[in-house]
């Protein structure tokens, strides 16, 4: 069953399964590597279903900040009463309006810590949200202190304005359009440092799901085609 679903899946959305099992990876495995630089907190934007905080026993030393729509996160944590014997006393559940509440605000009254070190997890969100949020988290990351670490994901901004053809891209411009879920925030690749270093950031890495892939399938990511305008990137606050 689980073949026929990969199967379809890659047929009706090529190349979103594979670029979301690299793509998550490459979170995973970023997120790691940083806290061995003993970072003590852990913001997720947007956590919708993410589970990192329960399937990643190297956090359970950590805070963890869910933030996400309070009907979302309400709906997450009956899914977690059911599947876990106690919900971790590490994680804390912010509820937050993206287009309408500050982030600063409601991790300020959640404990947040701007005198220390973060990681900030923004997977799947900011196209989304309006130009005017993603600067209001951008400039408020930029506050944190100096070695915070913000990993986001983008799409191309040649898809939205269709500037830029990408293989496999029409079906899923459709789908989210039709759901009422459309797609509205996009960067330029090339532009992305200079975006981000008007915000207070430093661009460290940014990979194109051809990219990650490649680095998590090796010679067979060759062979798998599409999602290529979805990006990766990891941005740090400069000392």
């Amino acid at each position: 069953a689980g073949s026929l679903v990969d199967w379809y899946t890659d047929r009706r959305l090529p190349g979103a399964r594979t670029s979301g099992i690299a793509r998550t990876k490459f979170i995973d495995d970023a997120l790691l590597g940083f806290l061995q630089a003993n970072v003590q907190q852990i913001v997720i934007l947007g956590a919708g279903f993410d589970c990192r905080a329960y399937r990643l026993p190297q956090l359970n030393s950590t805070t963890i900040f869910e933030v996400d729509h309070p009907s979302t996160l309400a709906s997450k944590l009956g899914g977690l009463r059911q599947m876990l014997p106690e919900i971790p006393d590490h994680v804390r559940f912010v509820e937050i309006d993206f287009n309408h509440q500050e982030l600063s605000e409601v991790l300020a009254r959640s404990g947040f810590q701007l005198s220390s070190a973060a990681i900030f997890v923004w997977e799947g969100v900011t196209h989304y949200l309006s130009p005017a949020a993603v600067d209001s988290v951008l400039q408020y990351v930029a506050t944190c202190h100096p070695g915070t670490r913000l990993i986001f994901t983008y799409i191309h901004a040649g898809l939205l304005d269709g500037s830029v053809e990408f293989d496999g891209a029409a079906p899923v411009l459709r789908d989210v359009a039709r759901l009422s879920e459309p797609w509205t925030f996009g960067l330029v690749p090339g532009q992305v440092v200079q975006f981000l270093r008007e915000r207070g950031l430093h661009l460290e890495r940014d990979l194109s799901a051809r990219e990650y892939r490649r680095q998590y399938f090796g010679a067979e990511a060759e062979r798998m085609r599409g999602y290529d305008f979805y990006h990766v990137a990891i941005a740090c606050v400069p000392e």
